[in-house]
Order: structure tokens, then sequence, then C-alpha cells
């Protein structure tokens, strides 16, 4: 079956199509949820969120692109909507904070492990995804997609819908940053 079956099953509400599309792509949906928000549990529950989007505005999707580019979209969107609402929560409990109603400290999470990464190289890569968290929201969303996901800048370009030249850019603004941000780690511990 092609894509413009599966889709068209798909928006007849056919369940055994849209579990296709399911289990076709649902490691790669969690594998970027993971990536940008570095906590499995967000990651499942985002993932769940990319697939109900995914069955109820089926009927939108216009076929100008790939089933996969479409999900890649409904996913890097999921994402930057938990990553808001996050900061908003902490924002507001901070605030709660500052005026006595929550007591607890705010404390950092524990360091993020990717599931993918060997035990060996997981201080590293630690130290890596907090650096990616630190970066501006396009460039950690081409950084993601690229050396996580090993996605194409075309690919990439179409999923951000801008130029291969701007994912470009933005990948080497993100390599740059990230050096920094590692290099300043670097130089504390040899101080």
């Amino acid at each position: 079956m092609n894509e413009s079956e599966l889709i068209a099953l798909v928006k007849k509400k056919d369940r055994e199509a849209f579990k296709v599309i399911v289990e076709t792509w649902q490691n790669m949906v969690f594998n970027t949820a993971i990536g940008f928000l570095q906590n499995a549990e967000d990651a499942e529950d985002t993932a769940q969120e990319v697939f109900m989007q995914v069955f109820e505005s089926v009927s939108s999707f216009k076929e100008e692109s790939k089933i996969s580019t479409w999900i890649y979209r409904i996913t890097v969107s999921k994402c930057l909507d938990h990553l808001r609402k996050k900061k908003r929560k902490k924002r507001f409990a901070f605030i709660q904070s500052l005026y006595g109603k929550n007591d607890s400290l705010m404390i950092d999470p524990p360091d993020f492990f990717h599931p993918g990464v060997k035990v060996e190289n997981k201080e590293n890569a630690a130290l890596l995804f907090k650096a990616i968290e630190k970066l501006p929201v396009n460039q950690k969303m081409a950084f993601v997609l690229n050396k996580i996901e090993n996605l194409s800048y075309r690919e990439i370009g179409e999923i951000m819908n801008s130029s291969e030249s701007a994912v470009d850019s933005l990948l080497q603004r993100a390599k740059k940053n990230l050096q920094s941000t590692l290099k300043e780690y670097y130089l504390l511990l040899d101080s």
C-alpha cells in the first residue's frame, strides 16, 4: 500500500490503516520528542498527542509532502508547545514560591540520559544535551533533526518551511553556540 492509499483509508477513519501509521512512525516520533524534551515520560505523552493530532487532522493533509515530513512537523510543533507550557509552569511556580504558597525549592532536574547513548558516553551526552537545551529554538530544532534524527538539510527545510541554506546557517550557528558553551564548561574543569 502506498502513502496515498494509506492516507485515503485514514481519512475514512480506518483504524487498521491508522495502526500502520502509528507502527511505522512511532519510533521516529518518540526519538524526535526525546531529543527535544529530554524526558522519556514527556516524550511518550507528546508522541500520543502527535498521533491523536494525526488522526484528527488527517483530512487537512494535502499530500504535498511525505507523511513522515508532515508527522515531523506535528512532532516538532507539539514539542515546542510542551516546552512553552513547561516554562510557564516554572515561572508560575517561582512566583508562587516568592509569595510563600509553595515552600519547596525549585531544583534542576537530574541529568538527562538519552536511551540511545552508550553507558560510557552518558556523562558527555548529558553535558551535550544540557548545552542543546540552551540553544535558540530554531537552532535546537535544526540540530536535533540533523544530528539526532539524521535528516538531510532538504528534509529539515521541508519540516521547518525554510531553505537548505537557512538550515545550513542554523546548524553552523548551533555548532558555534555549542562549542562556546562546552568550551566554557571544560575551561571551568581545568581551573
